[in-house]
């Protein structure tokens, strides 16, 4: 069981490590352009909000192990 909670922690700090990202880049207006087209930040607060969700559950989860 020990496996299952390490990797529910390190997958936790993952998506925590990416929500971070996304909120940063949201509150601070950076750009992001992928070939011609420019990502709005609209979807840094939907990351934010998804990855954010990802990273509690896998905490969640992991102290009811």
């Amino acid at each position: 069981m020990d496996s299952v909670k390490n990797y529910l922690y390190v997958s936790a700090a993952l998506f925590g490590a990416v929500a971070l990202i996304h909120i940063v880049r949201a509150l601070s207006g950076w750009t992001f352009q992928v070939g011609p087209m420019e990502v709005p930040v609209l979807a840094s607060w939907v990351g934010f909000v998804l990855t954010g969700a990802l990273a509690v559950w896998a905490v969640r989860l992991a102290s009811i192990q």
